[in-house]
């Protein structure tokens, strides 16, 4: 019998309402000839409740207990659902991470999937079991303590799960019904797409699009498994939603597939920097010490043995990447005459496997962005996308400049 893996995130299950919605989406995949694992998220709003009792309780808290506390929110739903399943007539039953189990790494508030044995749940669905609702967001760690698994997280345990127990198919259900072309909310035209290449939807995790969690599309691409995102509140059908799928699976690809953004970034440069080797070693060594995740790089020419070096990187990490190069320059490691930070910027893509056999991609996104008086501070690019960081105001008008440019809204 086949085996199919179903993800629900926590507006699909905000409420028992919205659970029995879900549970009849379940029963019509078991109708359907499925054994069904059922990933859920905690429920709407209770992750952050539980985060704040923690801080609020410690703010120096044990990784440990935060861990046992917060990951508790996905064992209330994964409870809850399975009853309403029972109730609905069909054999279920809830798994916590330690249960199955979820064998992780040790880093508690952040740990990654080692091992997913499949042997407990084999043997349930051999006895009869027809749905194994499993918590998502966590795992066991060596030591035997409860991990979890960043933020988003269950994204990535219902792709470990259908790699591990090779499932026709992994199905995301969110509040929005697929993939597209750009956020609705900022460009009207924004299309839905039919289908997506794990490379694409990486990328577009990446860079700023909220729809999957970046993890679980490189886990889906290394293990080939096939997702598709849609909508717990539209109508169940064939051709619903958007599918991420090997790139030889799309007939023909658009060169340009999607246009990405992020508000939530920022700029600093390093004036006059000693021009020598081993200089951006110690400038990105003390960064990454910090934790700090560093982006675009550009390094002007040199002059007179001195050069500029700048890079884009989280706002919210500014502080703490200005008091790691401060520290450098302290101990001698680097010297600049300047630290310059620019907390008003955003980072706009494009993104498309069909860049590989185009030309002329980046003349036109340059040439599109000129012409709305777009000025743009720093460029990066890879085989398949463009990035570009702008004045942050000048953002939604990029982005729907982009995506008419590149004829987005059109199949």
């Amino acid at each position: 019998m086949s085996r199919l893996v179903m993800k629900f995130g926590g507006t699909s299950v905000a409420n028992l309402e919205r659970i029995r919605r879900v549970a009849k989406r379940v029963g019509v995949e078991v109708a359907n000839g499925h054994e069904v694992i059922v990933v859920v998220s905690a429920m709407s709003g209770k992750t952050n409740e539980l985060v704040g009792w923690v801080r609020e309780t410690s703010p120096l808290y044990d990784a440990r207990e935060y861990d046992a506390v917060v990951s508790s929110g996905e064992n209330v739903t994964a409870g809850l659902l399975a009853l309403v399943l029972q109730e609905n007539g069909i054999d279920a039953r809830s798994w916590q991470g330690w249960q199955v189990p979820v064998k992780t790494t040790s880093a508690h508030g952040s740990a990654r999937i080692e091992e997913i044995p499949s042997a407990n749940l084999d043997a349930k669905f051999s006895e009869g079991m027809k749905v194994a609702v499993v918590a998502g967001f966590q795992g066991i760690s060596p030591e035997g303590r409860i991990t979890t698994l960043g933020r988003g997280g269950s994204d990535t345990t219902a792709v470990a799960f259908a790699a591990a127990f090779d499932a026709v198919r992994c199905d995301i259900y969110t509040d929005v019904d697929g993939v597209y072309t750009t956020d609705p909310r900022v460009a009207s035209k924004a299309r839905k797409l039919d289908k997506i290449a794990f490379e694409e939807m990486l990328e577009l995790a990446s860079l700023g699009a909220k729809v999957l969690q970046t993890r679980s599309v490189e886990l889906a691409m290394r293990y080939n498994v096939r997702l598709r995102v849609l909508s717990s509140f539209e109508e169940m059908s064939d051709n619903a939603g958007t599918l991420v799928c090997p790139e030889e699976d799309i007939m023909e690809s658009n060169v340009v597939s999607g246009v990405a953004f992020s508000r939530d970034e920022a700029q600093m440069t390093l004036v006059s920097v000693a021009d020598r080797p081993g200089v951006s070693a110690a400038i990105f060594g003390p960064l990454a010490e910090a934790g700090i995740v560093v982006d675009m790089i550009v390094q002007n020419i040199a002059e007179d043995g001195r050069t500029d070096m700048t890079f884009s990187l989280p706002v919210d990490q500014v502080d703490r990447a200005r008091t790691a190069m401060e520290g450098a320059k302290a101990a001698g490691a680097i010297n600049f005459h300047d630290l310059i930070a620019d907390t008003e910027v955003a980072k706009v893509s494009v993104v498309g496997i069909g860049m590989r056999s185009h030309a002329g991609v980046a003349a036109q996104m340059f040439a599109a962005l000129r012409d709305y008086g777009v000025n743009i501070k720093v460029i990066t690019t890879s085989e398949i996308k463009i990035s570009v960081l702008i004045d942050r105001k000048f953002m939604e008008l990029a982005v729907q400049a982009l995506h008419d440019v590149f004829e987005l809204e059109k199949v």
